[in-house]
């Protein structure tokens, strides 16, 4: 008896193509009125919240339903790298979180993207339980920015301390992945 691969259309897939869809809805919520209307900040924060939480929830059902796929394995950070970047872009226009933290996790995200798509041609590189943890907290970190906590002094600090430790998670999975990619690489007997 052979085991028959899920289709690439799938439950857990839909719910990463939902996270995509949110994604432009949630960046013209966050920048609408200039990004300074409580009741607008407020509903970015929740759509936000809701697409990151999907994550869980297309992971979930990939795993439980055994609808694990090579598209979902790539999608689904794709997803979370599109949530993230659009979130930090407009944080940064905003002139709420400076350009260099965008930067740096965008370099990050991007480059190991690239990397994981080139890789494709040996295998797929699947998300680290590394990259999942710095995933999670850069969710709360940004999440906390997303917040209107301009009269809140204590939970901006909390914001920061959380986006550092999300910094620092970002640049030390990004070279556990490079590792990862390097150890995958042929040797030059292979290569012949």
């Amino acid at each position: 008896m052979t085991d028959t691969a899920p289709p690439v259309w799938n439950i857990a897939n839909a719910v990463t193509a939902a996270r995509v869809a949110l994604v432009p809805i949630f960046g013209v919520v966050l920048v609408a009125d200039g990004g300074g209307h409580q009741s607008l900040r407020l509903a970015a924060f929740g759509i936000f919240a809701l697409a990151a939480l999907s994550d869980r929830l297309d992971g979930y059902l990939a795993r439980s339903q055994h609808l694990v796929t090579d598209v979902g394995k790539i999608a689904d950070p794709i997803a979370d790298k599109l949530l993230m970047g659009t979130a930090l872009v407009c944080l940064s226009a905003m002139r709420e979180l400076p350009w260099w933290v965008t930067g740096v996790i965008l370099v990050r995200e991007i480059g190991i993207t690239v990397l994981r798509v080139a890789m494709l041609h040996r295998r797929v590189i699947a998300a680290s339980r590394g990259g999942k943890v710095k995933t999670v907290v850069q969710a709360v970190a940004i999440g906390l920015f997303i917040l209107p906590l301009h009269d809140w002094t204590a939970l901006r600090f909390v914001a920061w301390g959380v986006m550092w430790i999300a910094l620092v998670l970002t640049v030390v999975t990004g070279f556990d992945y490079l590792r990862r990619a390097v150890a995958t690489e042929p040797t030059p007997a292979e290569a012949q």
